[in-house]
């Protein structure tokens, strides 16, 4: 019985970690409800597929698979182009389709060369703890948005949902720091669960509509026609996998750590071999029409707030994701779950991983300590910068520089080496 609620936890947290970035690119692009229906099943099941694989044959961490944001900013960034570059949305997609292919190639290729598990090295405690310092900082928003009711159609606070909001919150973290073990290791579950009753009592969850549709569907490849390979999107999508291996490498290291700091071993596994898998999961994002996904770093949050740590309720989940794709009324339901509970437990779930980000600074100089503040400075500020700012720019500039943590995160991975350098001159003297 422990491994179906732990297995059901699981779920949940990976479908209100996936749902809201398809349901926000599908909007972009103007489809319709049936195809973003499907634009939603196809991303639910790459990314179980993506989990499934990578805990079997790349990381094998208990990580789970969400749309990455690089992605969503790169799908953002074209739906606003179409008219400019591309004739129609279509057209579009079928170039995003085009650079996904792309992107996943070149994940292979870095891979097969070993160049992954030299980048990986890149990534020291201090790294890791600037990432997710600035990982925490950039979700604030979205999760203060999303928590506040407000979105593109109604700009304005929603003081119901913020006060329901406020309740799921408290109510999260009164079961993660229970005393009672079984309320504390299905936290997350109850937590969901009950936000998701206190809202719709309230009238602000999504009405279920089951009538209509299919009862039974498998996922579709090439869904937008053919794939295309435009020259500057291509580009833009290699300078991104580059970006997307940095996401990789710091999520992967994440939960490492929390697992070694709840006592748990990890298993060897080579990085080289996940980024392959990463690979084929950009692949099957463009194969089958949807986002490219990327391990997530919250999954280090569930694991520390759940304790977690076991790798067979993972798998059932990612199996259960997989499976449930295929039945679209079931994705309907878990679709209508109200996105400011989702929100408000993950609020509480990052908000729990700033001690992480803390403890990786621990022993550093005065001159990390200065790196440190430059990266965060400068990965923090870019994110106050308007995006309308960087319409002129080259889309792959666009992709580095309007992203603050990404942005952060190189910076400090640039001073870092900086420092090492002037180290070895200053000792060969």
């Amino acid at each position: 019985m422990k491994q179906v609620f732990s297995t059901i936890q699981w779920l949940a947290f990976m479908f209100s970690s996936s749902i809201i970035a398809p349901i926000a690119v599908a909007g972009l692009f103007e489809l319709d409800a049936g195809e973003t229906a499907g634009f939603i099943q196809r991303a639910v099941f790459v990314m179980g597929i993506a989990g499934l694989l990578q805990i079997l044959f790349g990381h094998k961490l208990p990580i789970n698979e969400g749309p990455a944001g690089l992605w969503w900013g790169v799908f953002a960034l074209y739906a606003g182009l179409s008219t400019t570059i591309f004739a129609s949305h279509n057209e579009t997609l079928q170039a995003l389709q085009g650079a996904l292919l792309a992107s996943g190639l070149l994940f292979i290729v870095l891979s097969a060369f070993g160049i992954i598990q030299k980048l990986s090295a890149l990534f020291t405690p201090t790294v890791t703890g600037v990432y997710l310092l600035l990982l925490v900082l950039q979700l604030s928003k979205s999760f203060l948005n999303g928590m506040l009711g407000i979105t593109t159609d109604h700009p304005l606070i929603n003081m119901k949902s913020a006060l329901l909001s406020v309740i799921v919150i408290a109510i999260t973290f009164w079961f993660t720091r229970n005393k009672i073990h079984v309320i504390k290791q299905y936290a997350i579950l109850l937590s969901l669960a009950l936000g998701w009753i206190i809202f719709a009592v309230a009238n602000l969850a999504p009405k279920l509509d089951f009538k209509g549709g299919q009862i039974f569907s498998l996922p579709e490849l090439f869904v937008f026609g053919k794939p295309t390979f435009n020259s500057g999107m291509v580009m833009t999508a290699l300078f991104v996998t580059f970006l997307l291996l940095a996401n990789m490498i710091a999520s992967i290291r994440i939960t490492e750590s929390i697992l070694k700091n709840i006592g748990v071993k990890v298993d060897p596994y080579s990085i080289n071999k996940s980024g392959a898998v990463g690979g084929i999961a950009q692949i099957l994002g463009g194969a089958f029409s949807t986002m490219g996904p990327v391990p997530l770093s919250g999954a280090g949050g569930f694991i520390q707030a759940t304790g977690i740590s076991s790798k067979r309720p993972f798998i059932l989940a990612s199996i259960a994701v997989i499976a449930i794709s295929f039945f679209p009324p079931v994705m309907t339901f878990f679709a209508a779950m109200p996105p400011a509970v989702g929100y408000s437990v993950s609020f509480v779930i990052f908000a729990g991983m700033l001690s992480v980000a803390l403890s990786e600074f621990q022993h550093i100089t005065d001159a990390t300590r200065t790196v440190i503040g430059v990266s965060l400075l400068g990965g923090t500020g870019v994110m106050f910068i308007p995006t309308a700012a960087f319409e002129e720019l080259h889309p792959v500039l666009t992709s580095l520089l309007s992203n603050g943590l990404i942005l952060g995160t190189v910076i400090c991975i640039a001073g870092e080496q900086l420092l090492k350098t002037f180290s070895r001159s200053a000792g060969n003297k």
